[in-house]
């Protein structure tokens, strides 16, 4: 028979291999609902706004232009505050630039001039994905990206406000640089919901709520599941003797 130790040890790997798990899918399928929010051109998310305005201003391809700016974001974190950083800020900077990228491409040749209905479908799924998947990446706790780190560290570290206050102001400097920066590589005016939208606007002041709902639906009760059925259990043994 295992000793106590050894089945510990045991249940630590399966949880780590669980939140590694919970962590790559999640950055996955973020990049994932970002190409259904780029087919719906309803707007995307404040960071992935910047990162639409500065792609139509310097010609390099989006996956390779998104871990460059990752870099200098990690560079931030390197300096001001490393505990932030964790596997979870290395695959998202390497792998979630690309996914958007297949993705977006994906989705735009299989649907090349969606109709509206279309474009409604894909930014409700892309809304849902991105909430879902955030939940488990969050949940996992294996590091935040680099631009979420820059919000906490402000307020954490520098201590320049309460944390919701300074993602808002973070936020809302990305959407400006990203319509200035699409305005002046000469996108035309109406394209500018595609980067700055309701889809943005939900993004912004929403999307917290429902990650919370679906931590505590799904990525807590996911993660923790096997810690509640051996709780279960052993309650079931002990009414046994009552």
């Amino acid at each position: 028979m295992r000793s106590l130790r050894e089945l510990k040890e045991l249940k630590n790997k399966n949880h780590f291999y669980k939140r590694i798990v919970m962590t790559i899918g999640g950055i996955f399928l973020c990049g994932v609902s970002v190409g259904f929010l780029k087919l719906a051109a309803f707007g995307v998310d404040p960071f992935q706004s910047f990162m639409a305005g500065l792609s139509s201003f310097i010609p390099v391809p989006f996956g390779t232009l998104h871990i460059l700016v990752s870099i200098c974001l990690l560079m931030f974190m390197l300096v001001f505050d490393r505990h932030y950083i964790g596997i979870g800020t290395v695959f998202n900077l390497s792998l979630l630039g690309y996914v958007i990228d297949f993705s977006t491409d994906l989705l735009r040749g299989l649907f090349p001039a969606p109709s509206f209905g279309v474009r409604v479908l894909a930014f409700l799924i892309g809304i849902g994905i991105i909430c879902i998947s955030s939940s488990f990446y969050f949940t996992a706790d294996m590091g935040v990206s680099p631009y979420d780190a820059v919000a906490l560290i402000l307020a954490n570290k520098w201590h320049v406000g309460e944390f919701r206050y300074v993602r808002l102001g973070t936020d809302l400097i990305c959407v400006s640089l990203g319509c200035t920066l699409y305005v002046v590589s000469g996108g035309s005016l109406t394209g500018l919901t595609a980067i700055a939208g309701i889809g943005t606007m939900i993004t912004a002041f929403f999307m917290g709520s429902l990650i919370e709902f679906f931590n505590q639906t799904l990525a807590q009760p996911f993660l923790n599941r096997e810690r509640k059925e051996r709780q279960i259990s052993g309650l079931c043994r002990r009414s046994i003797y009552l």
